[in-house]
């Protein structure tokens, strides 16, 4: 789907909530397979069965990037995401659990060269299905304004 949407159209405070997605065994061992990090916490049941979580874990990266792609359900071409910034991984997710996503427009800014763009930062958080906080970051857009000038 497309929303055209300019950086005036943006709202602070404005938030969206994605439906679930279970992570799967599958999900970590392919993950595993694409970046090469097969550290025991994700590949090995029985060492983590000896350790404080007791299961294996997915990875940090899977994680953030499952739940990045949950949020895409629209397309702007107004806006470009420039990055993440100040990611962090709260919580452990296992195998099985289900995740969802809430995206909440939290600043609107000036962009500090051009003129003829604004930066819209969305924090976006990670939840498990017990409501738990698992990831957190702010997404960086670039969003084109509709007339230039500054906030």
């Amino acid at each position: 789907m497309i929303n055209e949407q300019f950086y005036e159209d943006y709202e602070t405070g404005f938030s969206r909530r994605t439906f679930g997605r279970t992570i799967t065994e599958t999900d970590v061992v392919m993950h595993a397979g694409q970046t090469g990090d097969f550290f025991p916490h994700h590949m090995d049941a029985e060492w983590c069965a000896t350790q404080d979580f007791g299961q294996r874990i997915a990875h940090g990266t899977l994680v953030f990037s499952v739940g990045i792609g949950m949020t895409a359900s629209t397309i702007n071409p107004r806006a470009m995401s420039t990055g993440y910034d100040r990611v962090r991984f709260i919580k452990p997710v296992f195998i099985g659990d289900t995740i969802t996503v809430t995206a909440s427009i939290t600043e609107k800014r000036a962009h500090p060269k051009r003129d003829t763009h604004g930066v819209v930062v969305e924090r976006i958080d990670i939840a498990n299905q017990h409501g738990e906080t698992v990831l957190v970051c702010d997404h960086l857009y670039l969003v084109e304004r509709r007339h230039a000038g500054r906030d």
